[in-house]
C-alpha cells in the first residue's frame, strides 16, 4: 500500500494534467471561434464590395471595374435576405474568451447590418433623387477616381457608360414607387435637379464631363487603340449617356417634381418623425432627442458669439452686425478668381504639414490635392468636400472647393476648411484608418459621421494651437465656421421637428452667420434635403474635446497631446460612445504604465 502522500501528490498530477488538457482544449476552441469570426468578416467584406462596384473602385479594387451596382427594386429582397443571414451568422459566433478589439468587430458588423435592414424598412431608399447627393450627380462626380492606365481600363470605363441607361430606368422605377408612397423630396428642390440633368446632358462629345478620361491617354496605350476608344467612348456618350440624361429631366420635370412635397422638414413625410430619429441615430450615433439637440445650438450659437464680438470690438465695431456687415462689403475678404480660392486651400494644406509631427505620432502617408468643383453642380455643392483616396496612395485624396460665383464668396473661413477637409483633419484621419493593420478592411473604412465629421471640426482649432490665425479676421473666420456647426444643430432640429419654414431657416442664417450668400443658400437646401447628417459635427467635435478634457485631468503632467489624438485615430472611426470607451481604456493604460 502506497502512504498517503504519494496518493495525494498523483491526484493532483492527475488534476494538473486534467487542467492543462482542459485548457489547451478552450484555448483551441477560442481560435476556431476567432478564425470563424474573421473569415466570416471576409466573406461579408468580399460580398459589399461585389454589390457595391463603385466602392471598390474608390478604393483601388479594380476587380469589378465594368460594372455598377444593382440598385434596382427587384434586386432589394434578395439584398435583405443576404443581410439577414449574415446577421444570423455573425450572432451564432460566441465571444467568449476574444479581446476587447475582436469582440468589438462583430458588434460593430452586427449593428452596421440592422441599421442598413432599419433603412430598407423606413424605405428611404424611395428618395434616389435630390439636388445635393443624387445619383445623377454621382455618376460623372465618380468619373474622376476611375483608373485610365490600360485598354482593359478603359474598357472598363466603356462598359460601365453602355449601363448607365439602365441605371437611369431603375432610379426612374424607384422614384416612381416613392411617389406612391408619398416618400418625395421638396418640389423646389427636385426644380433643380432638371436643371442638373440637363447641364450635365447638354455637352456633347469630348466636352461631356464623362469624357474626363479622353484628356490624356498613357503612353503605355498603342496610338490606334487610343482612336478607337475615344471613338467608342464619345459615341456612348452621344448615343447612349446624354439621351439617358434627357430623359430623366423629362421624368422629373413633368411627372416627378410636380408631386414633390411643398413642406421643406421631414416631419411631413409618411412615419416622418420615424425617419428623422433613425437619421439622428445613424448620423450622430447617439439617440439625443431633437429637443436637447436644439437647445445645446442655442447655447452653442450663443457661446461661439461671444468669442466674435470680442475680435469685432477689438477692430473697432460696436456689435457683430455692423461688423459682419462691413465685411461683406469689404473686398479684401473676397476672391478676385477662380483660381484664387483653389491657390489660398493649397496654400495652408502646405503650412499645416511640417507643424504635424508636433500633434501626432501617426500621420497620413497618401498626399492630398485641390480641385475646383464641377461647374454643373456648383450652385447647389457645399464650399468644399473631400474624396478619399486609395489605401495604397496611388490615388491622392481630393478636396472639392467651390469657385462658383467667386465674387460673392469670401475668404475668411478658407484656412479652417483647409484644416477641416485635408490636414489635420477629413484627408488624415481617412488615410491613416485605410492602412491601419490590425482592423479589418470594414473597420479600416468606416464612415460613421459623428466621428469623421466631429474629427475634422475638431482639427479646425488645432492650427490655432499650432500657432495660426494670427490674424483677428482669420480667427474670426474659424469662429464662423464653427458658428455654422451650432447652426446647424438648430437649423436642422428647427426644421425637421420644430416645422420651420425655408425662410425661417434663411432668417436665422443672415442673423446668425457671416457665411456668403451663395453658401447660405446651399447650406440651407443640404440640410433640407440631407436630414440628420448637419448634426453630426458639432455633436462629435464637444465629444472629441470633453474626453480631451476628460484624459488630461486624470493624466494630469504625464498627459501628451500626440498620444491623445494617436489615441482617439488608432482605432478607425467609432461609434461615439465606443470611442468613449476606447479612450477611456487608453487612459487606463496610460495610468498603469505610469505606475
Amino acid at each position: 500500500m502506497k502512504p498517503r502522500g504519494n496518493r495525494v501528490r498523483a491526484l493532483f498530477a492527475l488534476m494538473l494534467g486534467l487542467g492543462l488538457q482542459v485548457s489547451a482544449h478552450a484555448a483551441d476552441d477560442v481560435a476556431t471561434r476567432l478564425k470563424a469570426l474573421d473569415a466570416l468578416l471576409a466573406e461579408q467584406w468580399e460580398y459589399s464590395l461585389q454589390q457595391f462596384p463603385e466602392f471598390a473602385t474608390i478604393l483601388g479594387d479594380y476587380r469589378y471595374n465594368d460594372r455598377w451596382g444593382d440598385n434596382s427594386l427587384a434586386h432589394l429582397p434578395q439584398r435583405k435576405r443576404d443581410e439577414e443571414a449574415f446577421i444570423a451568422r455573425f450572432e451564432a459566433i460566441d465571444t467568449t474568451g476574444f479581446t476587447e478589439a475582436q469582440q468589438l468587430n462583430k458588434t460593430l458588423m452586427v449593428q452596421q447590418l440592422k441599421d442598413d435592414l432599419q433603412s430598407m424598412a423606413l424605405k428611404l431608399y424611395e428618395m434616389p433623387l435630390d439636388q445635393f447627393n443624387g445619383a445623377h450627380l454621382q455618376f460623372p462626380q465618380f468619373v474622376s477616381i476611375v483608373p485610365t492606365d490600360s485598354v482593359k481600363h478603359y474598357e472598363d470605363y466603356l462598359a460601365r457608360l453602355h449601363d448607365l441607361p439602365h441605371q437611369f430606368d431603375d432610379l426612374i422605377a424607384i422614384a416612381q414607387v416613392g411617389m406612391k408612397d408619398g416618400l418625395m423630396p421638396p418640389k423646389y428642390l427636385l426644380e433643380k435637379v432638371t436643371k442638373q440633368c440637363l447641364a450635365i446632358a447638354e455637352p456633347a462629345g469630348a466636352d461631356s464631363a464623362f469624357a474626363q478620361p479622353l484628356q490624356k491617354f498613357p503612353d503605355s496605350i498603342p496610338a490606334d487603340e487610343q482612336t478607337r476608344l475615344r471613338a467608342a467612348i464619345i459615341k456612348a456618350i452621344d448615343d447612349e449617356v446624354r439621351p439617358a440624361y434627357y430623359k430623366l429631366a423629362q421624368f422629373v420635370e413633368k411627372d416627378y417634381a410636380p408631386h414633390g412635397r411643398k413642406d421643406p422638414g421631414m416631419w411631413a413625410l409618411p412615419n416622418g418623425q420615424a425617419l428623422y430619429r433613425y437619421a439622428i441615430h445613424t448620423q450622430t450615433t447617439t439617440d439625443m432627442a431633437p429637443q436637447a439637440i436644439h437647445e445645446l445650438g442655442l447655447a452653442e450659437v450663443k457661446r461661439i458669439e461671444g468669442e466674435q464680438l470680442k475680435i469685432a470690438k477689438k477692430l473697432g465695431y460696436k456689435d457683430l452686425k455692423t461688423f459682419r456687415a462691413a465685411l461683406k462689403h469689404d473686398p479684401k475678404t473676397h476672391p478676385t478668381s477662380r483660381q484664387q480660392i483653389v491657390d489660398l486651400y493649397t496654400k495652408y494644406i502646405a503650412q499645416m504639414q511640417p507643424e504635424l509631427p508636433k500633434l501626432f505620432g501617426l500621420l497620413p502617408k497618401t498626399q492630398v490635392k485641390v480641385m475646383a468643383v464641377e461647374e454643373y453642380r456648383e450652385k447647389e455643392a457645399s464650399g468644399a468636400s473631400y474624396q478619399q483616396g486609395t489605401p495604397d496612395g496611388a490615388r491622392p485624396g481630393l478636396i472639392y472647393v467651390n469657385t462658383g460665383d467667386f465674387a460673392n464668396r469670401s475668404t475668411l473661413t478658407i484656412e479652417s476648411t483647409a484644416y477641416h477637409e485635408g490636414v489635420p483633419g477629413h484627408h488624415m484621419q481617412i488615410a491613416i484608418a485605410q492602412t491601419l493593420p490590425e482592423l479589418p478592411p470594414f473597420r479600416q473604412q468606416a464612415g460613421y459621421t459623428a466621428y469623421a465629421e466631429g474629427w475634422a471640426l475638431y482639427s479646425e482649432r488645432l492650427g490655432k494651437e499650432v500657432g495660426f490665425y494670427k490674424d483677428p479676421y482669420s480667427d474670426y473666420g474659424r469662429l464662423s465656421d464653427e458658428l455654422l456647426r451650432a447652426n446647424r444643430l438648430v437649423l436642422d432640429t428647427g426644421v425637421h421637428y420644430k416645422h420651420w419654414t425655408r425662410q425661417q431657416m434663411v432668417d436665422w442664417f443672415h442673423a446668425h452667420s457671416s457665411d456668403d450668400e451663395p453658401d447660405l443658400q446651399s447650406e440651407t437646401d443640404r440640410y433640407i434635403t440631407w436630414p440628420g447628417q448637419a448634426l453630426a459635427y458639432k455633436l462629435g467635435q464637444l465629444k472629441i474635446l470633453s474626453l480631451r478634457e476628460k484624459a488630461k485631468q486624470a493624466l494630469g503632467a504625464r498627459f501628451d497631446i500626440r498620444a491623445f489624438h494617436d489615441a482617439v485615430l488608432d482605432g478607425g472611426a467609432l461609434p461615439l460612445d465606443v470611442l468613449e470607451a476606447h479612450v477611456d481604456a487608453w487612459i487606463a493604460a496610460t495610468k498603469a504604465k505610469a505606475g
